[in-house]
């Protein structure tokens, strides 16, 4: 089969076509042939070989946590019952024409959802409902979003409006700013502007947000931190600035502020489903807009992650096997 591997840590050009051996489905497990491979933001940190602390892998790998596909095959103890269902799932090795999967990971996709929706999901759709959970995100909370125009981002401000927040996302230029009006935010903050903070705290109502969802990490999600609200809940689970934003728990503490990291969405199997069920069904049902800014062929995986890498497209880059 094709597939994409890193032969080497370093930056997007590392990414080489080659062809491998089909996988073959053990006990437990299905075979998918792949339609859709999601793509995020710390695949291409660990291509680059950041935070090698925190994962195992080693080059030569093949990258690639998601697929949307078909299952093709079974392996023991699985029922024939799964063959050609239209399925998504977390993976091993997803940047190939097939895939491996536990059949206890499978989220079915619902009737009326296209393979290319359903795999923009899979990891964010788990993370951004999973996170207004944690974060407990409820009618009448002012919502402050960093990264809010991209993949979870824009899933983010949607359901929090759903919630009944009042949300206030934080965004880069006006063509990002003019998205994310559209899904809905109820006021609109462009980071690249110094004084952005006193814009923000002026939208959130003077007393600072309720919850911050810091998709960011770094100074803006340091910046972001000042305006919680004294007793608000402060998520940090992205770092695509190369690090969480430094928040100092003591002030955190003093100030009776809640703070939510990325070990706090880490989700055990029968939670992910879950999640990821209930964003597909929202998806299936026209309630959550799924934005997608494009789609690379596989053989051109080092022109997503330059994509990815320069921030510029909107939502999410996805890759067609």
């Amino acid at each position: 089969m094709r597939a994409v591997q890193v032969k080497a840590f370093g930056g997007p050009e590392v990414l080489e076509t080659a062809d491998l051996p089909d996988p073959v489905p053990g006990p437990g497990e299905v075979l998918i042939e792949v339609d859709h491979v999601d793509t995020i933001f710390v695949e291409t940190q660990i291509r680059a070989g950041w935070g090698r602390e925190h994962f195992d892998t080693e080059p030569p790998y093949v990258p690639g946590g998601g697929v949307s596909g078909t299952v093709a095959g079974v392996g023991a103890g699985v029922a024939d019952g799964w063959l050609g269902r239209r399925v998504t799932s977390f993976v091993r090795g997803g940047y190939a024409e097939r895939a491996t999967a536990a059949v206890s990971s499978l989220s079915p996709v619902p009737d009326g959802l296209d393979l290319r929706t359903a795999v923009a999901l899979v990891h964010d759709g788990v993370t951004a409902q999973g996170v207004l959970d944690v974060t407990d995100v409820r009618a009448g909370d002012r919502v402050l979003i960093l990264g809010a125009s991209g993949g979870m981002g824009t899933l983010l401000v949607q359901s929090a409006k759903a919630r009944g927040a009042r949300v206030v996302a934080c965004v880069r230029g006006e063509r990002k700013a003019a998205l994310v009006r559209d899904l809905g935010a109820d006021a609109v903050v462009d980071i690249s502007a110094e004084e952005w903070p006193e814009t923000a705290r002026a939208a959130l109502g003077g007393s600072g947000a309720d919850v911050v969802l810091d998709g960011v990490g770094g100074e803006p999600g340091a910046r972001a931190f000042a305006l919680t609200a004294d007793g608000g809940r402060f998520s940090a689970h992205g770092a695509p600035t190369g690090g969480f934003a430094p928040v100092d728990p003591e002030e955190a503490k003093q100030r009776d502020i809640t703070l939510f990291g990325i070990a706090d969405v880490q989700f055990d199997e029968s939670d992910v489903r879950r999640l990821r069920t209930a964003a597909l069904q929202e998806a299936a049902a026209g309630r959550l807009r799924v934005v997608v800014g494009r789609v690379f062929p596989l053989t051109e995986a080092a022109a997503a992650h330059t994509a990815v890498e320069g921030r510029q497209l909107v939502g999410k880059v996805l890759l067609k096997a």
